[in-house]
């Protein structure tokens, strides 16, 4: 991690920056504006400080008024302006702004330990199981902990295996010889040996159908693949990281998934806790995706306070991923030149009753909307009971995609 430098005059004219950045993993040194800083390194400096500032140094004021950022261009450094209302937002937008690239947003030191930790698995070499609801930021994790390793340097490739046919899902791991099936032209490396010398996440691995559940457990115990058509394995140097969404431990208590791959993957197993768990990371959430769609030359849509605690107060059932389609659509259709409460389009519907609102209908007619629901609900439960829980056949007799499945379960759940 680049070392973050404070001036002097910008930590005393904000006393609680500093403190703030070091909850969330990311502490800082105290820098003289004036003193020359090392290539690599990323400073906050006050805005009276602009003449020492570089392009990668972030000039900051604490004054009351709208909210100002302006982001860095033309060789100008960026700048935050905000008074005591904003400073919660204000925090969090210098945070992601002096954040490495492959960090995940953090606000909580809960979640900053959480981090630690992973930088610490990283450092071994052991498989890595990353556990979680969709939508969690798995995949973040599994880009973080492969930076944060010795194999760095090396390849990362990422492969859902929901998203790939069963019947090609072989070759695509494994590699495979010219004309060893219908329609194989060519000869393929495979995943794995495009991961050689790095790390490979397998995304969805619940997802593999058993036989080939066998031949990933051979590749990880002898660390070497068997090409389809090959009579030759070949060895292959990959750390492996898996991701599921669903509980393996029950996956093999029902015979879907193998206990020997399940202990030979949960090495190093880490839970990712659901964004409603984890509400003190939404600012910064909320601040790196604003940072990532917003257009360039038009003014940063700064959110109220009001509009935060709305986010802060919503469940998410869908996640960072529902998070993202909220904040994208605030930035699009806002009515004015912030964004306010009342700009986030949160469906209602996924929005958690009040108790006294469940008392009083809880004999009311059913509404149509409510029998639509429950229609929905059998008809899923129904298709995945059919395909024996598999969540990418049961969409396939639903006729809808893998990932709309996925998110019509999550909303279910949350009106549960």
């Amino acid at each position: 991690m680049s070392d973050i430098g404070l001036s002097n005059l910008a930590a005393e004219t904000h006393p609680a920056l500093a403190a703030w950045l070091a909850g969330t993993g990311l502490p800082t040194a105290r820098v003289a504006a004036a003193t020359p800083a090392p290539r690599d390194a990323i400073r906050i400096l006050h805005i009276t400080e602009r003449s020492h500032a570089r392009h990668r140094d972030i000039l900051v004021d604490l004054a009351e008024g709208t909210p100002v950022f302006t982001a860095a261009a033309d060789g100008q450094p960026a700048t935050v302006r905000f008074g005591f209302e904003d400073m919660a937002f204000g925090h969090a937008l210098i945070a992601e702004l002096v954040r490495p690239a492959e960090r995940p947003a953090c606000g909580e030191p809960e979640s900053a330990a959480f981090l630690a930790m992973a930088a610490r698995i990283a450092v071994a070499d052991a498989t890595a199981l990353l556990l979680g609801e969709t939508g969690t930021g798995k995949e973040g994790l599994a880009r973080f902990i492969h930076a944060s390793s010795p194999r760095a340097a090396r390849p990362f490739v990422a492969v859902n295996c929901a998203a790939l046919p069963e019947t090609m899902l072989e070759a695509m791991l494994f590699g495979h010889q010219k004309g060893s099936f219908t329609g194989a032209a060519g000869a393929s490396e495979g995943l794995f040996r495009a991961a050689d010398g790095g790390t490979l996440l397998l995304d969805e691995v619940a997802e593999l159908p058993l036989a080939l559940q066998a031949k990933l457990l051979r590749a990880l115990q002898e660390r070497e693949v068997l090409p389809v058509g090959a009579t030759k394995s070949i060895s292959v140097d990959v750390r492996v990281i898996a991701a599921a969404n669903r509980d393996l431990a029950t996956e093999v208590a029902q015979g879907r998934f193998r206990a020997d791959l399940y202990w030979r993957l949960n090495v190093m197993p880490l839970q990712l806790k659901p964004l409603g768990a984890r509400r003190l990371d939404i600012r910064a959430l909320v601040a790196t995706l604003m940072l990532r769609h917003a257009r360039p030359g038009e003014a940063f849509p700064w959110p109220t306070a009001a509009a935060l605690d709305r986010l802060m107060a919503h469940d998410w059932p869908g996640n960072v991923r529902e998070l993202e389609n909220v904040i994208q659509r605030a930035m699009l259709l806002r009515s004015g030149e912030r964004i306010e409460a009342e700009d986030l389009a949160i469906d209602a519907a996924l929005l958690p009753r009040p108790a006294a609102e469940t008392a009083t209908t809880a004999h009311a007619p059913i509404r149509l909307a409510e029998a639509a629901r429950s229609s929905e609900a059998r008809a899923i439960q129904d298709a995945l009971t059919a395909t024996g829980g598999h969540r990418v056949r049961a969409a396939e007799r639903l006729g809808i995609s893998e990932r709309t499945l996925r998110y019509r379960l999550a909303s279910l759940r949350a009106a549960a």
